[in-house]
């Protein structure tokens, strides 16, 4: 495993201060794994940053990158779902984003993106 790839779930697990979550999140710091948050489970979570102080500083850390969709991978995430027969394509630019990079997704929807890659590391959050 090389990094961390965050979900929708994971980040508002973090946000809603989620103790296992939190810890595992040290835990990869400390290792200094890389994490990644795809650009569109920003906007999927993203509501009051007045009131996701906690998102806000994590989405700001040094060690988090936050990855822009663009037209590539906009269109590899739309074939994707294409071959999989599901529909959420931010969910398929996570898989791609941590198949590429070898992360482990911290994620709620474990079931959705073993449809998306059987293959891909998945932790539940």
């Amino acid at each position: 495993m090389n990094g961390v790839t965050l979900d929708a779930g994971a980040l508002i697990a973090f946000d809603k201060n989620d103790r296992r979550l939190v810890v595992a999140l040290c835990v990869a710091l400390e290792a200094k794994l890389p994490m990644t948050v795809p650009a569109g489970v920003v906007g999927q979570v993203w509501r009051d940053g007045a009131r996701q102080a906690r998102l806000a500083r994590l989405l700001a850390a040094k060690s988090v990158v936050v990855e822009p969709l663009d037209d590539a991978c906009a269109r590899a995430a739309g074939q994707l779902c294409g071959v999989t027969g599901t529909k959420d394509v931010i969910d398929a630019a996570v898989v791609l984003g941590a198949r590429a990079r070898n992360d482990r997704i911290f994620t709620s929807d474990v079931s959705d993106l073993r449809r998306l890659d059987r293959t891909v590391v998945l932790e539940r959050v």
